[in-house]
């Protein structure tokens, strides 16, 4: 069937793509982890051979045939020797930094639910009249939290681990333009459903957000950078870290294991774009995943709340009745 094909070219031919980028990363690193025992043998075996030529000479072979040997295993050219089941599960293709990104994924978002909700400003900070920007703030809080749980944590765990780079983690913009056309044939995919829904009740009293975002251009565009904000550190956070961490270990899987944690942050939305969630995390992760950027994300993000939020204000008093839009 001829929907059947599009649907494996355009996903099934794409995660297999990313499982053999993932395999040829790992033989790379394999190699050149060989190649710098193999050097260091060489260099032994030298500075012995200096002061005992034939004693040198024999540690030398011995540091030659061991890195061969090593090299041999990881190609499965020659049996391996026992292994401590530290060694063998590292043989095993064991990834002690997959248990650190799924525990700080977990911290993450339990001190953002915890914390990092506006209830909790509230609570920190009543209101005191006659702030206007109250809201506003609480809104503030909101993003910031969103900001240090989606970005500083975990860039912080990224630079603790050795060998990381944070640039590796999909931050770079060049796979973003190259394949710019892909994320705005996206957007036109999603402005029909999007304006269909926007015509619904449930969207009416949930967006914007920020309820006197209709009061003037200030609150409406202070809004808008708030929004945007947080949509940067999200798409770093499930589509930077979660697939650049567990990716190497999971592949492919690793785009169905970000979805779960991004589907439920949309608990209490509408339930049509709970469920859209998960098609939505499917699709971006795997683009992230395959162009190396998070930027077509963080685009298609603030394109569609932005659209969102315009189609929203038209259900909402103007701005001289002095009343907010309504909501839940």
């Amino acid at each position: 069937m001829p929907v059947l094909r599009l649907a494996r070219r355009l996903f099934w031919d794409q995660w297999r793509l990313i499982d053999d980028e993932v395999a040829a990363e790992a033989r790379s690193v394999e190699a050149e982890s060989a190649s710098d025992t193999t050097g260091k043998a060489n260099a032994a075996g030298a500075r012995a051979g200096r002061g005992a030529p034939d004693k040198g000479r024999k540690r030398g072979r011995q540091g030659q045939r061991g890195a061969q040997r090593k090299r041999g295993e990881a190609e499965g050219l020659a049996p391996a020797k026992a292994l401590t089941p530290t060694k063998a599960s590292a043989k095993a293709g064991f990834d002690w930094r997959v248990i650190v990104i799924l525990i700080t994924v977990s911290v993450s978002l339990g001190l953002q639910e915890y914390y990092g909700e506006r209830a909790y400003f509230q609570k920190l900070f009543p209101y005191q009249a006659p702030d206007s920007y109250w809201t506003l703030k609480s809104y503030a809080w909101w993003s910031g939290w969103r900001v240090f749980g989606y970005v500083i944590l975990p860039a912080f765990t990224i630079l603790c681990m050795p060998g990381e780079r944070l640039r590796d983690y999909f931050i770079s913009p060049r796979g973003f333009f190259r394949h710019l056309w892909i994320y705005v044939v996206l957007y036109l995919l999603i402005l029909p459903a999007v304006i269909i829904a926007s015509q619904t009740d449930s969207f009416s009293r949930t967006y914007p957000f920020y309820k006197l975002a209709n009061r003037s251009g200030f609150d409406f565009w202070a809004w808008q950078a708030l929004y945007a904000i947080q949509f940067v550190a999200l798409e770093f956070f499930f589509r930077g870290y979660m697939l650049r961490g567990l990716g190497r270990s999971m592949g492919a899987k690793a785009i169905f294991v970000m979805s779960v944690p991004y589907c439920m942050i949309h608990f209490g939305k509408p339930f049509p774009e709970t469920m859209g969630a998960i098609g939505a995390g499917i699709i971006l992760g795997t683009l992230a995943m395959r162009t190396k950027s998070i930027w077509g994300g963080i685009v298609i993000h603030i394109g569609v709340a932005l659209t969102m939020d315009l189609l929203a204000l038209g259900h909402c008093p103007p701005a001289e009745t002095g009343q907010p839009c309504r909501g839940h």
